[in-house]
């Protein structure tokens, strides 16, 4: 029986019944605006439309609702136009992208594409609440499983240092600790994902009959979106949870880093170093201790003040490198030593969670991030004691899991504002991140927050986070893990990541040579490399300094292998700069895994050892010592252009390239546009006004070059410029297109000198060269070859 209700508008009423009789028995289904509510297997069942990709699905104990707020999730439902069906008994809701089919019997939920392919099960039956006491109060054990394609590859899950790329077979206690970061999340090879929206130490487990996520919580609550490839379930997911912000452009400079600078003096003739040598750098970073009684107890551990001894003047020593066109970050913890002003008010507020952080012995506590009031107190702090006080440019958050020491099992029952910390433990970083950049974006429209972070959890994208990778190793079987633990990360919406370049502990090769052991400079040299199509480009690590004199002066091989990855990075910044654009206004993403441009290739399914850089560049790190031949596979759909040479392959076939020590390998899709930049010693030396385009004919191709003031909001206001480069294959014609918007300080005209790459340009080892330079003033141009 369909019982139909009609408001004066002659829509539909938000709530309406019908019954359907199943073996003798009538189960009530209620419509609500975009989706339908039913009650099966003791369990109330609540499907809604999010967008007409999206869909939410929530289930709770029946007679036990419960009112779900989201940390990660920021959207409200959109207005969807959904339409009703049945499928046999079973009712059916339909977008104009997916169908969703219910089993008022079994609870089961099936997911199907608008043609009516299969897309994912919800199992029958697959959805389990075991009561649990939590810390004294009543919760569950919550479990729901789901029904994948036997031969269905799926990425995702977390940054995960087991040099695997697709994560089907596998299983994983998803708890966020130093170097293994966690989000409940899986994408596809199919082009949809699912997020699996809890916080608590979780479990994740994927065997040939079912893939599984058990939780604590008083719900079962995921996301299923659709995209069709893998764009645009990202796409969905950060409408779902939040766009990435424009980052400076200085942020894509190379930072220098290291355990630690012990003064002002000392990081300051760093950066005057790199100055002398013309070797280009864009940011220094302060590590941990410039506090006082840094050689005593720790007691006051991340003071978020300065040592007068060995920062006497903070202020003029941040003046002093800003005045050498170098930007400062500075590290900040989620521990406070007992004498520290912050633990005290911390303490006196309830708003300490009481286990042991680091470092040992201090007696440091982390703060309560899932408190609003404490992340505003952390901020007052921070603000005072640094960033209104010696204008620092971002910051380094370590230990944003946060580090646990000392660990007992009833540390996880420890109260904090949203219930045990074993309940939200994976969303500290998400937290902490949000308190940090929500306060300085509220305070500061001039710079744009910078962070790096130790950890991260979906949605973090929105708060100008960078993730890396935590204190690894320096050894080549670490540098080869970070390659698809970087990829399935990218692939959780996060596109912000780096890694220690070298390593962070290196104590292996410090009794064995240190920074002049061949095998360790070869080491650094191929992250280096790596780092430099990463999007951050940062040096770092303990044991042994990293800065580039250290490993011999310019003239050896090394110093000129360190230097030739940096001048490329600066080279490529109107290339990194507009993929940056790309991420922020189209949902882009940086380390693209080949399954995003080339999925019907098959063979791209399980390489996670190459990736796109941006949309155009082909990375294949060298991972391994003394290889100078490295098999790189093209994928199929595309022709490529080795970077160094021009040499042209055609797609589907695995070519060994020349890998000299100081030569990563790098191919370039046909019809791809290449902007690069002047030879500068900072991102901002020198304005774009010649720029080198290098067209690789072939395809049609395009390439938005994207500008604006560099750092602060106002690109939000349309205080920016694009420029659309085409390239039309059939007329060998490049067509510039007019310059859309504009900024204070824009240039009114500059020079485009455009090569065209051509498939015989290297044929017979002849550089064969076909150039055209013409002057641009803002008005359409086209250039025919």
């Amino acid at each position: 029986m369909l019982m139909k209700f009609y408001n004066k508008a002659g829509g539909l009423f938000m709530l309406f019944a019908f019954l359907l009789t199943m073996n003798g028995w009538a189960q009530p289904i209620q419509k609500t605006a975009q989706g339908l509510k039913f009650a099966a297997r003791q369990m109330d069942i609540s499907v809604e439309f999010y967008s007409e990709n999206t869909v939410r699905v929530y289930k709770t104990p029946i007679g036990k609702p419960y009112l779900k707020t989201s940390l990660s999730v920021v959207a409200v439902p959109s207005k969807v136009a959904v339409r009703y069906a049945k499928k046999g008994q079973n009712p059916v809701i339909k977008s104009s992208k997916i169908q969703v089919e219910v089993n008022v019997e079994t609870g089961g939920v099936y997911f199907y594409d608008a043609s009516g392919k299969e897309l994912l099960q919800d199992k029958d039956e697959g959805t389990q609440f075991s009561p649990i006491n939590d810390a004294g109060t009543s919760s569950f054990k919550v479990r729901n499983a789901f029904s994948l394609d036997k031969d269905e590859a799926i990425y995702g899950v977390g940054q995960i240092m087991d040099n695997k790329f697709n994560r089907r077979n596998s299983s994983h206690l998803m708890k966020n600790e130093n170097m293994s970061t966690y989000s409940p999340y899986f994408l596809s090879i199919k082009g949809y994902a699912v997020f699996w929206d809890n916080y608590s130490i979780s479990k994740f487990e994927d065997k040939p009959e079912e893939l599984s996520f058990e939780s604590l919580g008083h719900c079962a609550d995921y996301y299923f979106m659709f995209g069709a490839n893998t764009d645009g379930v990202i796409s969905e997911l950060r409408g779902l949870t939040g766009k990435a912000p424009m980052l400076p452009l200085w942020a894509y400079g190379f930072f220098q880093s290291k355990e630690r600078y012990h003064t002002q003096g000392e990081s300051l003739d760093v950066v005057k170093k790199y100055r002398d040598l013309k070797v280009p750098l864009d940011v220094i970073i302060q590590d941990w201790r410039y506090w006082p009684e840094y050689n005593k107890t720790d007691s006051a551990w991340n003071s978020q003040t300065f040592d007068k001894e060995r920062f006497p003047d903070p202020k003029k020593w941040v003046d002093e490198i800003h005045s050498l066109n170098a930007k400062l970050l500075i590290v900040t913890w989620p521990g406070f030593g007992p004498k520290t002003p912050q633990r005290k008010e911390f303490d006196s507020k309830n708003m300490i969670i009481n286990f042991d952080t680091w470092p040992p012995k201090s007696g440091a506590r982390p703060y309560d991030v899932f408190n609003p009031k404490a992340l505003d107190i952390y901020w007052k702090y921070l603000n005072k004691g640094i960033f209104s006080y010696i204008g620092n440019d971002g910051w380094w958050l370590d230990s944003t899991e946060p580090d646990h020491i000392n660990v007992k099992e009833s540390d996880f029952d420890l109260p904090t504002h949203l219930g045990s910390y074993r309940s939200v433990k994976n969303g500290f970083s998400l937290m902490h991140n949000k308190g940090i950049a929500s306060n300085q974006r509220a305070s500061n429209h001039d710079k744009r927050v910078v962070i790096l972070t130790r950890s991260g959890f979906i949605g973090q994208q929105r708060f100008g986070s960078n993730t890396w990778s935590g204190d690894v190793t320096s050894s080549w079987e670490m540098l080869q893990k970070q390659v698809p633990a970087a990829l399935n990360y990218t692939l959780m919406g996060i596109p912000n990541w780096n890694s220690d370049i070298g390593g962070f502990f290196a104590g292996r090769w410090r009794d064995n040579g240190g920074n002049k052991n061949p095998e360790f400079q070869e080491l650094y040299v191929r992250w280096m490399q790596f780092g430099a199509f990463s999007p951050m480009m940062r040096s770092h690590g303990t044991d042994l300094p990293r800065e580039i004199w250290n490993f011999g002066e310019r003239g050896s091989w090394c110093f000129d292998a360190q230097e030739k990855s940096i001048k490329l990075r600066y080279k490529l910044l109107p290339y990194i700069y507009g993929t940056s654009w790309d991420v922020s206004e189209n949902n882009g993403t940086f380390m693209r895994p080949l399954i995003m441009d080339f999925i019907a290739d098959q063979r791209t399914h399980e390489i996670g050892t190459e990736y796109m850089f941006g949309r155009s560049i082909l990375v294949a790190p060298v991972t391994k010592y003394q290889v100078r031949k490295s098999p790189v596979y093209l994928p199929k759909g595309s022709g490529w252009y080795n970077f160094w040479t021009n040499e042209y392959s055609v797609g589907g076939q695995t070519v060994e390239t020349d890998a000299p020590v100081d030569i990563i390998p790098l191919y370039v899709k046909a019809g791809a546009i290449i902007p690069f930049g002047p030879d500068v010693q900072y991102s901002t030396e020198k304005k774009w006004e010649n720029l080198d385009i290098r067209v690789y004919e072939g395809a049609n191709g395009s390439f938005t070059l994207y500008e604006d003031e560099n750092d602060n909001y106002n690109y939000e206001k349309g205080a920016y410029t694009t420029i659309v480069l085409k390239w039309d294959q059939k007329s060998r014609t490049l067509n510039i297109s007019d310059r859309k918007g504009s900024y204070t300080g824009m240039l009114a005209k500059r020079n485009f000198n455009v090569e065209l790459i051509t498939l015989n340009a290297n044929k017979t080892g002849a550089k064969t060269k076909n150039v055209r330079s013409v002057e641009y003033k803002g008005e359409r141009i086209s250039i025919k070859f």
